[in-house]
């Protein structure tokens, strides 16, 4: 039976100002409305007193050890929530929503949370909702929906418009459009801070009074509400560096600290490109995990001893490169423990101590699919990512299990939600699904020579052809498949993928430039963000692939591990390109 269509917003939030208002609104009581339907006003109280505690409200979804880790980098405990009452006997309650509305819904629902947390607000206690804990505040979401919220704030939450030629998700660094009132935003004027979602609130006159700040992507829509005590997000402040500290600060502290406003001392105006470092990690031949890096995907030095290349600790150059001003580092695990993943002690570890001191996004891949262990017991891929972001990873890359899955899905053109991408997906938002394409060129004479798109190369092939396809890999290059990089990177984004790395066999380790043929097919033929790698050699390289193609983000290794090429001169560079960056 074919699904009924989804209503537009504007009928939804028609539809939930109405008679049949969410179930927070009618039956819990969480806000009460004067006769004209009006909020009535918070009184506003202080955070109670030294209470050096923290109530953080996990429901066991995505990434909250970011969270942790903030909280007590400023000196907090944590109090974990077990019952309902722990909520109602918060005196300062976080609660960083992860993943999708309706799974969110449903546990609050499930474990009488969703009651607590109506009280908690109504008693206009100091609470901060981050991300998916601000949309949560609304009354429905669009989201696998209509789903209904909790109610405390007038309107719908829905997805962004792709046709308005803005990339979906919305994944990086923005700039805000700060309101009065908004005082734990005091420090990040002018600032960029991270953003990674598919869905917004709307600014609306019935919620006018709650928005402390919106931000414009494509559209203007709501970035943070503020009322009394009442407090929420939609970037998250855990992962947006010393700016997003402040935010964090500022709620944390009494709101007596709130009243002396910061001089406003960035440049941001709009979505900036992310410059992305990427650690190869692997065990070495003594089995210590190393940074490495590979020429066209070998890791080994060419010497005698054909050793694996070794450029740092996982760990400590992840730090470094937060502290240089990476906007994103991404792990890849290239050993991946292939036959156990979550027998991947020490990776886990590495996330874990990692995301201690780095406070931007994590993304981890290698090994993330369905797998039986040496015991029988099988594990899904939803299990292995669900340990990846427990561990701190805010994103997961999945390469080769992409395109298996890929390859069924063009045969079949049936999506049995079965698969490593639709499961994650489902569950933690597609803004948290990288698919990783590892293509090689394979030149021929004319397009009509084979089935996948072709580009016409600048530099003619071995026997002079004039096209090139790009074939997909898999086992870290190892195995070609039938199937294009444009074919896969279709297919992976209406399977439920967010984001498309898009690493080229050929330029790896060349210093060169990035493919700039590839990353222009591949970012036309899909509306999810796509961050170009392999073959940064210089920062004209950067500029390079951002003024031609459609790419999001730009990703290096190599040149950023042996100090050839720092980040900070790539961002200065792209500055004075006129390209936006976070500095």
């Amino acid at each position: 039976m074919e699904a009924a269509p989804l209503p537009s917003t504007s009928s939804l939030a028609s539809r939930s100002s109405s008679s049949s208002s969410p179930l927070c609104l009618q039956r819990r009581g969480c806000v009460r409305r004067s006769p004209k339907g009006k909020l009535k006003s918070f009184s506003v109280r202080s955070s109670a007193g030294n209470d050096s505690a923290v109530t953080l409200l996990d429901y066991g979804a995505g990434n909250v050890r970011s969270v942790r880790n903030a909280i007590r980098r400023l000196g907090y405990d944590i109090k974990d929530v077990q019952t309902p009452k722990d909520i109602l006997s918060a005196t300062r309650l976080v609660f960083p929503g992860v993943g999708a509305f309706a799974p969110a819904m449903d546990v609050l629902n499930q474990k009488g949370m969703a009651e607590a947390l109506c009280s908690y607000i109504e008693r206009d206690l100091p609470f901060l909702g981050i991300c998916l804990g601000l949309q949560l505040l609304f009354e429905a979401s669009e989201e696998n929906g209509p789903v209904k919220g909790l109610g405390v704030i007038p309107g719908v939450v829905g997805r962004f418009d792709a046709s308005t030629g803005f990339r979906v998700p919305h994944i990086g660094w923005n700039a805000l459009d700060i309101r009065e009132g908004g005082e734990i935003l005091d420090e990040i004027g002018g600032r960029h801070v991270y953003f990674v979602h598919s869905y917004r609130a709307m600014p609306m006159e019935a919620n006018e009074e709650w928005i402390s700040s919106t931000c414009n992507y494509g559209e203007e829509f709501i970035s943070s509400i503020r009322r009394g005590n009442i407090h929420a997000v939609q970037f998250h402040p855990e992962k947006s560096g010393d700016a997003g500290l402040s935010v964090l600060r500022r709620f944390l502290k009494s709101q007596k600290t709130n009243t002396v406003k910061k001089p406003s001392l960035g440049k941001a105006s709009r979505l900036s490109k992310r410059i992305i470092a990427c650690l190869d990690v692997r065990a070495n031949d003594k089995g210590d995990l190393v940074v490495t890096k590979g020429d066209q995907y070998d890791v080994r030095e060419h010497s005698k001893e054909n050793e694996v290349r070794n450029l740092g600790k996982p760990v400590a150059l992840a730090g470094q490169y937060y502290k240089d001003g990476a906007d994103e580092v991404s792990f890849l695990n290239i050993t991946g423990f292939r036959d156990c993943p979550l027998g991947d002690l020490p990776m886990l570890k590495v996330l874990r101590s990692a995301s201690e001191n780095v406070f931007v996004p994590l993304t981890v891949g290698g090994g993330i699919r369905d797998f039986t262990d040496g015991n029988g017991r099988y594990y899904s891929s939803l299990e292995v990512a669900a340990e990846y972001f427990r561990s701190g990873a805010d994103k997961v890359s999945i390469g080769s299990d992409a395109v298996y899955v890929a390859e069924a899905y063009r045969k079949t053109g049936v999506k049995t939600g079965n698969s490593s991408i639709e499961q994650i997906s489902r569950v933690y938002g597609n803004q948290a699904v990288v698919v990783s394409i590892d293509p090689r060129r394979v030149y021929v004479k004319s397009p009509d020579n084979v089935e996948f798109k072709t580009i016409k190369v600048t530099k003619p092939g071995p026997h002079g052809e004039e096209y090139a396809w790009y074939q997909c890999t898999v086992n870290g290059g190892r195995v070609g498949r039938q199937i294009g990089a444009y074919e896969l990177a279709k297919a992976v984004e209406e399977l439920g993928a967010g984001e498309i790395l898009l690493n080229c066999i050929d330029c790896d380790g060349q210093g060169q430039g990035f493919d700039i043929g590839l990353v222009k097919m591949v970012s036309n033929a899909v509306t999810i963000p796509v961050i170009a790698s392999s073959g940064a050699g210089a920062v004209e390289h950067f500029s390079e692939v951002f003024q031609e193609t459609g790419a999001s983000a730009a990703l290096a290794a190599g040149i950023f591990h042996r100090k050839e090429v720092p980040i900070v001169s790539v961002k200065k560079h792209l500055s004075d390109k006129g390209i936006e960056v976070r500095l």
